[in-house]
């Protein structure tokens, strides 16, 4: 779990470096940017519902696969769209690709026994990059390092938040 926990908290450190840089953005849009980060395990789905079962189901041949590649994050951007107002939604789509574009820089970094990834910008290319090798999934140090970066970014935003100089004294206040 050490890395769906550091695909979440890279994605508040970016949300909320967002949120620092730019007045518009509150805190929505840094969970706009987690649930971006995390996107791309979507594909874990098939742990419940299984390929055969939806191409059972279905009738055509199906793969859950697609969602963990730069094709799969452009749908589930423009589907996580639909769910917002249209005068927010290019808005969350930037913010979802900001998200999951996260999640496949630090899924590059990994340590691959093929010494490759996957193709991570299907469907427009099959290519697979050479792996990192930085570290494993199941290594604890990258959730540590972004949880004390984010902890860190957390503490800055209630101090920013608070101040008298950012406007909004009282968080409930902020529109």
């Amino acid at each position: 779990m050490a890395d769906v926990l550091t695909h979440v908290l890279a994605g508040y450190v970016i949300g909320s470096l967002v949120a620092l840089r730019y007045d518009w953005a509150r805190t929505p849009h840094v969970t706009m940017v987690m649930i971006g980060a995390l996107s791309p395990d979507f594909k874990k789905i098939d742990h419940v519902i299984t390929d055969g079962m939806v191409t059972s189901a279905l009738g055509i041949p199906w793969g859950w696969t697609a969602l963990h590649t730069t094709g799969g994050t452009i749908v589930v951007a423009l589907l996580g769209s639909l769910l917002v107002a249209p005068g927010h939604r290019k808005r969350v789509i930037a913010l979802i690709v900001i998200g999951a574009a996260s999640h496949h820089v630090l899924d590059l970094l990994l340590v691959k026994g093929t010494g490759y990834t996957y193709p991570v910008l299907w469907p427009f290319v099959e290519y697979r990059p050479p792996a990192g090798g930085l570290y494993l999934s199941s290594d604890r140090w990258p959730a540590l390092l972004t949880g004390t970066i984010a902890a860190v970014l957390w503490g800055v935003r209630r101090r920013y938040d608070r101040s008298p100089s950012s406007g909004y004294a009282d968080p409930a206040s902020r529109p």
